[in-house]
């Protein structure tokens, strides 16, 4: 049992460390991507200027690496653990109360991490794909033109509608995951306990609705 909770808290560990390192990457990713709201000509300029500077950037293919096994490291350990967890429960009860002391994101972690890892897929292969390994056209200063490609995409209502449904989702899962990470790494502590609930909620909110509110943006008002 001893060695089943020093394992447990281990890879609960790496879950919040690799979670808290998306949660920093998510924040850049939404700097960078705020250009989409400047007027049209200069965002297609500054947007493409942009997406080129980071991808002949050393640093930022390295960040890339680590980046792309995070994710895999968290979706694996939180596979593993949820596994770990339903072997554990070798008691079966009666009444299922859980809903009474717990949140219903906080029960459907398995569902939104579902949902998010889609969407990511989907996300993926719409851009970085066709952007490395695609024949983009290239804009007037010889770069290639993601702008276009952004837009292009975002002009389908059904994409815009699913971006932000996971988007909903993407709330959700960082606000159970940014207090668990709290807990596990023991900044939970009773003095700081309603700073983290209030920093969770708003960089939770924050995050999913600039991300959401981009697709909305260029398909309506690009």
């Amino acid at each position: 049992m001893g060695q089943w909770k020093q394992q447990t808290l281990s890879r609960k560990n790496w879950m919040a460390f690799t979670g808290l390192f998306l949660c920093l990457y998510l924040v850049i990713h939404l700097l960078g991507n705020l250009q989409l709201f400047l007027p049209a000509e200069r965002a297609h300029t500054q947007f493409n200027l942009y997406s080129h500077i980071l991808s002949g950037n050393i640093i930022i293919q390295i960040i890339s690496y680590i980046l792309f096994a995070s994710i895999i490291g968290h979706v694996v350990y939180a596979i593993i653990i949820t596994l770990a967890n339903h072997r554990a429960r070798k008691i079966k009860y009666h009444y299922d109360r859980r809903g009474a002391v717990s949140k219903w994101y906080s029960r459907n972690m398995g569902l939104l991490g579902t949902i998010i890892f889609i969407f990511l897929v989907i996300h993926l292969k719409d851009f970085w794909y066709v952007y490395k390994y695609g024949q983009l056209p290239l804009d007037a200063n010889g770069h290639k033109d993601l702008y276009i490609l952004v837009v292009s995409v975002y002009s389908e209502l059904w994409y815009v509608v699913l971006y932000v449904i996971c988007m909903i989702a993407l709330c959700y899962h960082l606000l159970h995951g940014f207090f668990s990470a709290a807990r596990t790494l023991g900044l939970y502590h009773p003095r700081y306990a309603r700073w983290v609930r209030i920093i969770g909620w708003v960089y939770s909110i924050v995050i999913s609705a600039g991300f959401a509110a981009m697709p909305v943006y260029v398909h309506f008002l690009k």
